[in-house]
C-alpha cells in the first residue's frame, strides 16, 4: 500500500513538471540552423561590384547568410555577430553557450582592391571604409556602402526576418521595443582577420556588449585603435598564434597596446596558465602547427585549423569559452605598454594581409 501510494505521488510529480511550461519548452527544444539570401530579406539591397561586394559569383549565390540557436540550453541572452565567412564548429560552440549567432554578408572584398601596398598617407584611411562598412554612414571617399548594405542594417533586417521565420528562437528579444533596430548593448561582434579588424572599428563607434578578435586586429598603419571607444576597453578580448605573421609583425599586438589593453592584464599564453588566465584580455598561443603560418592564423577559433591534442579534441576549448563568456567586470591587473612593440610601422615598411 506504501508502495502504491509512492507510485502514484512520483507520477503526479512527473506529470505536474511536464505539464511545467519551462520543462516542456526545454523537451520540445532543438537546434535551429536558417540560412536567407540578404538581397530576399530586403530588397532595397544592392550589388557593389567595383569593390567585389557582390551578390552572385561563378554562378553562386555570395550574399547567404546564416543563423543558429539551440532551444534545449537555457539563453545567455546575447547575440553574437560573425564577421567572416559561415563557421558552423564556431556556431555549435556559441550554441553551447546559450547564444544566438549570425553570419552576415558585409563589405570586405574591397581590401586590396583600393590600393596597391601599403594605403595612402592617411592614417584613417581603412579606418573610415570599415565605418562606412558597418553603419552604412558616409564615412569615406573611396567607397559607397549604403545604409541596407550596411552590417549594422543587415544585421537588423535578419534578425526581423528569423523573428518571423522562427519565433521559437525567440529572436525578438534583440529588437529594440519600437521595432526600429537592434539592441546592440545584447550583441556580442566577433570576427577573424578582416573581420576581427572590422569588429573592433565598429565597436568604437557603437557600443556593444563584447568584442571577440581572432588573429588581429591589423590596420597596422593606421591609429582608429586608439581613438575614444564606445565601448568600454574591459569589454575586448584577443586571441592569436604567435606564428601568425600579424604577430610576428607586432600588428596585433601594436592594435592591443593602442586600445590600451594592457590596463587589463598581460599578454598571456594559454599553453602555460589556467583558466581564468588572470583575467586578461590578451590571449596567445604557441600550440604547434607545424611551422606554418597560415595554419597559425586560422588556428585560434574553431575549425580545421584549429588544433587538436591526443585524445582528438579541440585544445582551446577553454579559451574560446573565456573569450565569448567571461565576466566583464573582472579585468586583470594593468601592466606597462611592451617597449619593444613597432608602433609606427610605416617607417618598417611592414607588409599587410586583410
Amino acid at each position: 500500500m506504501i508502495r502504491k501510494t509512492l507510485h502514484r505521488s512520483a507520477s503526479l510529480v512527473l506529470t505536474v513538471l511536464l505539464a511545467s511550461p519551462l520543462v516542456a519548452a526545454a523537451a520540445e527544444g532543438k537546434n535551429h540552423d536558417l540560412t536567407a539570401r540578404a538581397s530576399e530579406i530586403d530588397k532595397r539591397t544592392k550589388p557593389h561590384p567595383e569593390i567585389g561586394f557582390v551578390f552572385e559569383k561563378d554562378g553562386k549565390p555570395q550574399d547567404v547568410q546564416h543563423a543558429s540557436v539551440d532551444t534545449r540550453v537555457p539563453s545567455s541572452g546575447k547575440l553574437v555577430i560573425w564577421l567572416m565567412g559561415h563557421n558552423k564548429e564556431l556556431f555549435d560552440h556559441l550554441d553551447g553557450y546559450g547564444m544566438h549567432s549570425i553570419q552576415i554578408h558585409y563589405a570586405r572584398e574591397w581590401f586590396g582592391k583600393l590600393y596597391s601596398g601599403p594605403p595612402p598617407e592617411d592614417d584613417l584611411f581603412l579606418s573610415n571604409i570599415r565605418l562606412e562598412a558597418a553603419t552604412g554612414e558616409n564615412a569615406s571617399k573611396a567607397v559607397d556602402i549604403p545604409k541596407p548594405d550596411s552590417i549594422m542594417e543587415r544585421a537588423y533586417q535578419f534578425v526581423k526576418w528569423l523573428d518571423r521565420e522562427n519565433p521559437e528562437g525567440n529572436w525578438k528579444q534583440f529588437i529594440t521595443r519600437d521595432g526600429k533596430g537592434l539592441l546592440w548593448d545584447k550583441v556580442i561582434l566577433s570576427g577573424i582577420s578582416h573581420g576581427s579588424t572590422t569588429a573592433a572599428r565598429m565597436a568604437k563607434a557603437v557600443k556593444v556588449d563584447r568584442v571577440v578578435m581572432f588573429s588581429g586586429p591589423r590596420d597596422q598603419y593606421e591609429v582608429w585603435q586608439k581613438l575614444p571607444s564606445a565601448t568600454p576597453t574591459n569589454r575586448y578580448f584577443g586571441f592569436s598564434h604567435v606564428l601568425d605573421d600579424g604577430w610576428t609583425g607586432d600588428h596585433y599586438r601594436r592594435s592591443w597596446q593602442l586600445m590600451d589593453l594592457q590596463s587589463c592584464g598581460p599578454i598571456v599564453n594559454v599553453e602555460k596558465t589556467s583558466p581564468p588566465y588572470g583575467d586578461t584580455r590578451r590571449l596567445i598561443t604557441d600550440a604547434d602547427v607545424g611551422g606554418n603560418h597560415d595554419h597559425a592564423h586560422n588556428s585560434s577559433i574553431p575549425g580545421g585549423a584549429a588544433v587538436k591534442g591526443p585524445d582528438g579534441k579541440f585544445i582551446h576549448e577553454a579559451v574560446w569559452r573565456y573569450l565569448f563568456t567571461h565576466p566583464v567586470e573582472e579585468v586583470g591587473r594593468a601592466v606597462p605598454p611592451d617597449a619593444d612593440c613597432r608602433i609606427d610601422q610605416r617607417k618598417k615598411g611592414a607588409g599587410s594581409r586583410k
